[in-house]
């Protein structure tokens, strides 16, 4: 596979770097309006090629995919050129600026035969792959409720609600390890600075059965946290993105309920130890990377296709509406 990267901003060298070590990859584009950011790439990467037109990465017969590490409200743009190109397509997060744009961009991706893609990158760390196989094979059973943290002090976006910055990662998650889709949400935000896009913002998810979910999204927050409590009627666990020593941990906690007839019911609580859950060390996008190239040549959906990426966007979209409504609820 050969593939071009556009953009090399924040993202973008990242992309390149992993993109070098994959060897399905056969040949690496680099391309940027920016001279200073293509010489910076091949000062440290001289194997890979480098190029400030898109038009002529597109042209290129031998590239068979390309990843977009743009602005968001670039993404449809670039995505539907780049389908029109006969190209494969990977878009960062979030998929889209909108719902409409993405299943623009999914509809013309069908009709030309190629497959789209979003980098959720979290959905290949090892920490996700493992939380994914404890929901998977019964081991914390029923999923009560999901419940996570991601907070900061900073950084402001210039174009975006703090939903959208950082939600995107947490939403993907959510979607990933408890496998079914959400019916509806209701966020509350506020706007403590006065641009007019919320910097604190609260998110409740509902499936429409017992599981809840929630989440507590700040830049304004003196901590970082990174953290995700997964509760089942097994076992329950709990994530900590800033702990590399104990980054999963599976409690052996819960409760049992028992009544006889005509009496309350009693309960009884579970309360054992927990265990550091074995995690495998991974390089995340070096694996989404590889995914993509294997969807290429199976000529199959990836792990987080285009389709998922619309999911997540029509999250986002249906938060910000929340927020405007005061916390009413949305159907998704």
């Amino acid at each position: 596979m050969n593939l071009g990267i556009i953009g090399l901003g924040y993202w973008g060298p990242n992309i390149v770097r992993n993109a070098l070590s994959v060897s399905s990859i056969d040949r690496v584009v680099a391309c940027d309006i920016d001279e200073s950011q293509l010489a910076k790439i091949k000062a440290k990467h001289p194997e890979a090629e480098i190029t400030n037109s898109v038009d002529k990465l597109l042209a290129d017969d031998g590239i068979d995919g390309v990843v977009v590490v743009l602005p968001v409200d670039l993404h449809h743009p670039m995505a539907m050129k780049a389908i029109a190109a006969g190209k494969h397509v990977v878009l960062e997060k979030p998929f889209t600026s909108t719902v409409a744009q993405g299943l623009e961009v999914l509809e013309a991706a069908d009709k030309k035969g190629v497959i789209t893609m979003v980098d959720h990158t979290f959905l290949y760390t090892g920490a996700v792959r493992r939380i994914k196989q404890l929901t998977q094979d019964g081991t914390l059973g029923n999923i009560f409720f999901y419940d996570s943290a991601r907070t900061n002090l900073g950084l402001f976006q210039r174009d975006c609600n703090v939903i959208w910055d950082l939600a995107p990662h947490d939403f993907s998650i959510m979607n990933h390890v408890i496998g079914k889709k959400p019916v509806s949400v209701r966020a509350m935000g506020a706007d403590h600075v006065g641009r007019g896009f919320a910097d604190v913002a609260y998110v409740h998810v509902d499936f429409g059965d017992s599981t809840i979910a929630h989440f507590h999204i700040s830049w304004l927050s003196p901590i970082k946290e990174r953290q995700t409590v997964i509760g089942g009627n097994k076992k329950m666990v709990v994530w900590d993105d800033n702990n590399a020593a104990e980054r999963v941990k599976l409690y052996d906690k819960g409760f049992s309920m028992t009544a006889e007839a005509g009496k309350h019911p009693a309960f009884q609580y579970r309360n054992g130890e927990y265990e550091v859950a074995q995690v495998e060390q991974t390089e995340a996008l070096a694996l989404m990377l590889e995914e993509f190239a294997s969807s290429i040549s199976e000529k199959r959906q990836p792990l987080t296709s285009g389709a998922d990426g619309v999911d997540v966007v029509r999250i986002l979209e249906a938060c910000e509406r929340s927020i405007s409504l005061g916390g009413e609820a949305v159907n998704l």
